[in-house]
């Protein structure tokens, strides 16, 4: 009887320290600077759109649903069309990620010093270098959000099915972010709770599921149908192309994978122990339920990683669903306690020093704005070799990150930038063509779109216009031809096109030979990219 109160009050410490850790780890890019992010400009113009009241796939086709931009428009509206308002809606949404993951433990009652060493590892390794908002990121924060929500249903408010129809919704959120991670996130919950329907003989909560998907489904299409929105939704029709293909999938799985085949050698080890009663634990409806959370978490990050490549990490969410499963088998066949103060610290300890990279590289980032980096250069007087020098660079062009400054452009607020990329914007504002053309029709085919919050043009809308160019992926032959054909009749004022040799066709090559052929090139300046390897030139064009 004396022991409940300390339980009780060790269960609020631990929820009082699994909530700070979400909130603190969420917030601290709010007190730093940043540079410009490669492909950033994708987040900014749905966001942009969106808050500007226009309507998807009337005014702007993409190859997805727009979820993933609703959030970002919202603070757009509230806090004004910034680029660091992307990184106060990313906070938000890492908040919201990292109780939702908490919530998924709690309702499989994982026991609370694993809780706390699962959650601290969930925001480490997925959401605190997550600055940006970013649509593979946010494709599984909905899916986790739904997930916890079918889970509290699960846990015992059977009753309530409102947590079912509000499951089916964030999950469908989750598909009108991406269809991949939607599609697998669909395909685990139909799986828990068809597990759900053998074991408690009645599949009203299936049923339920199901028709709460179909009808959100209906009603946030159903507008869209009318808008060209089946050329645009990429479901592997042309002239998308299929982006699965189990042969791919098997092949990264067996070239690759280290850490979830790690895992699934490990779960399995350690079930064929605690499943030797196999009908008892069967039977234990929670545990079978986390195996099969588990295993599906490591199945969707195996096909993820095929489907959604880049950024390579943006599967590694099933680190902390692993490491929790894990951590709950082994303190149940080894009797430990891991809310005792010697297992938990050691325990984080350990995470700690795993994910070192995380925290290191931020505090690197940070220092590397007032470091020297030694460089070798060929015809320099003594050559110090060492393993910053040891590569020589015969390309000069790159500007270090170190040497990046600020632009008083509002919507750059906070973001870091290349001094001859801000001298190129100053250059461009300047022209003439944009000064004294009141009625400006400009063609933004670059990175810099935030520019349409500081240069006076409306932006192109119609059920053509793609809402970015990256050819094959956002925008086809069909709208290449469109724009190759406005240039041709010379449409526009000015263009910005940015030239990426490296990147096949991210920004259509035969715009840019109809450019130079209907337009004078009056100014290029370098676009805000780190890496030789895929740098790129912006060019200015005028009739």
């Amino acid at each position: 009887m004396q022991e409940a109160p300390a339980v009780k009050n060790r269960s609020r410490l631990f929820s009082f320290l699994e909530i700070g850790i979400i909130v603190l780890l969420a917030i601290v890019p709010l007190f730093s600077t940043f540079p410009y992010r490669v492909n950033i400009f994708l987040s900014w113009e749905g966001a942009y759109r969106l808050s500007e009241g226009q309507v998807p796939y009337r005014d702007f086709g993409m190859p997805m649903g727009y979820m993933y931009w609703v959030i970002p428009a919202i603070f757009f509206k509230v806090f004004g069309a910034q680029l660091f308002t992307l990184v106060k809606a990313q906070v938000f949404i890492n908040i919201i990620s990292g109780l939702a993951f908490r919530s998924i433990l709690k309702h499989l009652d994982v026991q609370p010093g694993i809780r706390l060493l699962s959650v601290g590892l969930y925001c480490i390794s997925f959401s605190f270098f997550n600055f940006w908002p970013w649509y593979n990121h946010t494709v599984i924060v909905y899916q986790m959000i739904g997930l916890a929500l079918l889970l509290k249903y699960l846990d015992g408010d059977q009753g309530k099915w409102i947590w079912l129809s509000l499951s089916a919704l964030f999950i469908f959120f989750s598909f009108f972010t991406k269809q991949d991670g939607g599609a697998l996130g669909l395909l685990l919950c139909l799986v828990f709770l068809c597990y759900h329907g053998l074991q408690a003989k009645q599949w009203r909560a299936l049923v339920i599921f199901v028709a709460s998907f179909v009808v959100v489904a209906f009603a946030l299409i159903a507008p869209l149908a009318r808008y060209n929105f089946g050329y645009w939704f990429n479901h592997g029709q042309a002239p998308h192309t299929a982006r699965i293909s189990m042969g791919e999938v098997a092949d990264e799985f067996f070239n690759g994978s280290q850490w979830i085949k790690f895992y699934l050698f490990f779960i399995a080890l350690l079930a064929m122990i605690y499943y030797r009663k196999i009908k008892e634990r069967i039977a234990a409806r929670k545990g079978t339920l986390f195996l099969l959370v588990t295993l599906g978490i490591l199945a969707e990050a195996t096909v993820l990683q095929v489907t959604s490549y880049t950024p390579p990490d943006n599967n590694i969410f099933f680190h902390a669903f692993a490491m929790a499963f894990i951590l709950s088998l082994l303190s149940q066949l080894l009797g430990l306690d891991f809310s005792q103060s010697r297992w938990l610290l050691l325990a984080a300890t350990g995470i700690l020093l795993w994910w070192s990279p995380v925290f290191w590289r931020y505090l690197q980032r940070i220092s590397q704005r007032n470091a020297v980096v030694n460089e070798a250069r060929p015809g320099s007087g003594e050559n110090i070799v060492n393993r910053n020098t040891y590569m020589v660079h015969t390309d000069t062009s790159e500007v270090p990150v170190s040497q990046w400054t600020f632009t008083n452009l509002r919507s750059f607020h906070r973001i870091y930038l290349p001094r001859p990329t801000i001298e190129g914007i100053e250059r461009l504002l300047q022209l003439n063509e944009i000064r004294q053309n009141k009625n400006l029709k400009l063609l933004n085919m670059s990175e810099l779109t935030p520019l349409a919050a500081e240069i006076p043009y409306a932006v192109e809308t119609g059920p053509d216009v793609p809402l970015w160019y990256h050819l094959g992926v956002s925008m086809f032959n069909k709208e290449a031809k469109l724009y190759g054909d406005r240039i041709a009749s010379r449409y526009y004022d000015v263009v910005l096109f940015e030239h990426i040799p490296t990147l096949n066709n991210f920004y259509p090559f035969r715009i840019r030979d109809s450019l130079l052929w209907h337009y004078r090139k009056v100014d290029s300046f370098y676009a805000p990219r780190r890496g030789i390897e895929t740098k790129g030139i912006i060019e200015v064009y005028a009739k």
